[in-house]
């Protein structure tokens, strides 16, 4: 799915630098070029940070 249309990014490529260790929406413009044009896909950078830091921190308490 489309996260950003102006830059053509998708959920799985931000999902992919989060990964990678961006770990805020800057880092995240930064490696996809998200966010950078008319902001409207803030909310959902933030959404796909805060759920994916959540995801990490579960499998650090799981190991």
């Amino acid at each position: 799915m489309y996260v950003c249309v102006c830059k053509a990014v998708t959920d799985r490529q931000v999902t992919q630098a989060i990964s990678q260790g961006a770990c805020n929406r800057r880092e995240l413009m930064q490696c996809t070029g998200a966010g950078g044009v008319c902001g409207k896909c803030a909310a959902s950078l933030k959404a796909l940070l805060n759920e994916n830091t959540q995801n990490r921190g579960m499998e650090a308490h799981a190991a």
